[in-house]
């Protein structure tokens, strides 16, 4: 590879060490269909290719991918990335990319910005074990949560219309057996199961985020696995759910605004990737 010629992106410079795709991809944890998604929207493009057209990265590539990752540690979308991002990073000077002693204009804007994104998480989370506590607490005496506890556990929108989606879900399920067994099931849950529901259910929307935001097709295995997960957990908490059924319901989170917008809020275009990808598992279990 070292003696192949190389094309070069514009401002890079020969003498740096080079990193093919595999390299990179073993060097930082992110998988190599990953980094191809992100030279194609131009999030990470890599300074160089090789006579043979393979992506080689440079160490400032290498910079603003550790810059993706940590924004996308924090839940950020790519296109929320690509924007932070664009904000910089002029240089302190002229220097090439990497020279000893010099450091991007935009590094500590972006370290900066990070860091208040952490401290933000941080003390979301301290709210969360709060309400986790409190709810704990709660349930050893048998006693209620209110709504402004329940506010603090499952976030403000899914609080303000819960009874509105549990007349809903009546209204088209309540003589099903489906229905019986998710009341019956329910009735016995202790706060501290239904703050287990709400940790998986932010897990599994985090794996069909991830598939998307890869770029991943929603019949690939990542997006199939992750509506599969979402089939086990409606399963194992609420009622027997097979492929069929799971369609159906992968259908109304399109059919209907109400449950579109649970997951268009998340990211736009979900909710449709979300049901292609039920489809695509149920399919799959059905062979």
């Amino acid at each position: 590879m070292k003696n192949e010629k190389q094309r070069m992106r514009p401002g890079a410079h020969p003498e740096l060490a080079l990193m093919t795709v595999g390299e990179t991809a073993s060097a930082t944890g992110v998988t190599v269909r990953t980094l191809h998604h992100y030279d194609e929207i131009g999030l990470v493009s890599p300074a160089a290719r090789s006579s043979a057209g393979y992506r080689l990265y440079a160490p400032a590539d290498l910079e603003r991918l550790q810059q993706v990752v940590a924004y996308r540690r924090l839940g950020l979308g790519l296109d929320d990335i690509a924007a932070a991002l664009a904000e910089g990073p002029a240089r302190d000077d002229g220097a090439h990319p990497g020279a000893r002693g010099t450091r991007p204009a935009g590094r500590r804007r972006a370290l900066e910005r990070q860091r208040e994104l952490v401290e933000e998480k941080i003390t979301e989370l301290t709210r969360l074990l709060a309400a986790l506590d409190t709810a704990l607490e709660k349930d050893m005496k048998d006693i209620d949560l209110n709504e402004e506890e329940m506010r603090e556990l499952f976030g403000d929108s899914y609080t303000e219309h819960f009874e509105e989606y549990q007349a809903e879900a009546e209204d088209r399920w309540g003589q099903t057996e489906a229905w019986k067994e998710s009341q019956r099931r329910t009735a016995a849950y202790t706060q501290e199961d239904w703050a287990k529901i709400s940790a998986e259910t932010e897990e599994n929307n985090r794996l069909i985020l991830d598939a998307m935001d890869a770029g991943l097709p929603a019949d690939s295995e990542q997006a199939m696995a992750a509506a599969e997960a979402m089939r086990v957990h409606m399963d194992h908490w609420f009622f027997p759910i097979d492929g069929t059924f799971h369609r159906n319901l992968g259908d109304m989170y399109v059919q209907d605004p109400r449950f579109m917008k649970t997951y268009e809020d998340l990211r736009p275009g979900l909710a449709q990737y979300l049901r292609d990808a039920i489809h695509a598992n149920a399919d799959r279990v059905a062979r």
